[in-house]
């Protein structure tokens, strides 16, 4: 085993009594701790939510659609030219990246 202390984040929250009593008994009847119960039921929701997010599924008729789009896509509208001509005045030639800051995070 590495000597090397591993990097943890903490997560807690406070839910109805009613909540806890029915994760522990999730969480026992799984033979699992309840940290452990909780983190590997919100991890695989996490997984599932972000393949879901991340996949498109497209029946027959949508994929052919979705294909015919990308060998024939319509001409640039107002928006994308305008959208375009804004790209290119924040992109630096020089090193070919961005000019960009990033948001101040919400507090």
């Amino acid at each position: 085993m590495s000597t090397a202390t591993l990097d943890r984040g903490r997560i807690t929250a406070r839910v109805p009594l009613s909540v806890q009593e029915t994760l522990e008994t999730a969480a026992s009847l799984t033979g699992a701790t309840l940290n452990q119960f909780v983190v590997q039921a919100a991890l695989h929701e996490a997984e599932r939510i972000i393949e879901q997010e991340r996949v498109i599924r497209l029946n027959a008729r949508e994929a052919e659609a979705f294909l015919a789009a990308l060998d024939n896509p319509l001409p640039p509208n107002a928006a994308l030219k305008a959208a375009l001509e804004h790209y290119a005045t924040q992109r630096d030639d020089q090193t070919g990246t961005l000019d960009w800051a990033p948001r101040p995070k919400r507090v």
